[in-house]
């Protein structure tokens, strides 16, 4: 039995995809909370596409073990916001959808060197490539886009929601943020609690993947999707 969640030999792959897809997550917020009038991350070398400003190693070394992982929150205060609900609101939401975005950029490489011919001539090379960009850069990346939209605390869609709450719901609400992490771990290792919640969400991943996917080929002129992985 393994150590790892993901198979040996393809950890490569996900170390690189996660190193990636944390990396711009996290700039993202950080750059766009600067753009915003906020300077605390930057302040704190955020603003940067530098790894090792992001990374938190025992997240990731978690994700390698356990399946799922984090990286180091950025510090918004959005008090330096000239309008603090509606800009707070896309700083969080810059993440999950540059994972989106991410996702999108693994597709359309793919497709691209498809269109190219470059696997004509090596099997070898298009498993290894196909293996990395679908089976781990692209579907990664979206599961993160979902994941990160759970409105658990401290996850971006928890801070998302808050923003339209109310101030006596949101005071309520803090008192409670200390268990979010527990939910979600009950939700993870709980079968019926996983098989109504978790499941169904990233059960979303196949369609938006598909979607994108038909809009590459339809852009690059190609004639059928190829998903393998």
């Amino acid at each position: 039995m393994s150590l790892f969640w993901f198979p040996l030999a393809e950890l490569p792959f996900v170390i690189l995809t996660m190193l990636i897809a944390f990396t711009v997550h996290e700039f993202a917020h950080a750059w766009t909370a600067y753009k915003f009038g906020d300077t605390t991350a930057y302040e704190q070398g955020r603003v940067t596409l530098n790894p090792m400003a992001h990374i938190d190693l025992f997240g990731l070394l978690f994700l390698l073990v356990a399946g799922f992982g984090w990286a180091k929150p950025v510090p918004v205060r959005r008090s330096r916001f000239k309008r603090p609900r509606l800009m707070n609101i896309m700083v969080t939401a810059a993440g999950p959808v540059s994972n989106l975005l991410m996702a999108f950029i693994g597709l359309f490489i793919y497709f691209l060197l498809i269109k190219l011919h470059a696997f004509d001539h090596s099997d070898a090379l298009y498993e290894t490539v196909s293996t990395f960009l679908i089976k781990y850069f692209v579907s990664i990346n979206v599961t993160l886009f979902l994941f990160n939209l759970i409105p658990l605390p401290p996850l971006d869609g928890y801070r998302i929601v808050e923003e339209f709450a109310s101030m006596r719901l949101r005071m309520k609400l803090v008192q409670y943020e200390q268990w979010g992490a527990f939910i979600f771990l009950l939700f993870i290792f709980l079968p019926p609690l996983r098989a109504v919640t978790l499941t169904p969400l990233f059960s979303l991943g196949n369609p938006i993947i598909q979607n994108m996917a038909e809009f590459c080929v339809r852009v690059l002129g190609i004639g059928r999707t190829l998903l393998v992985a």
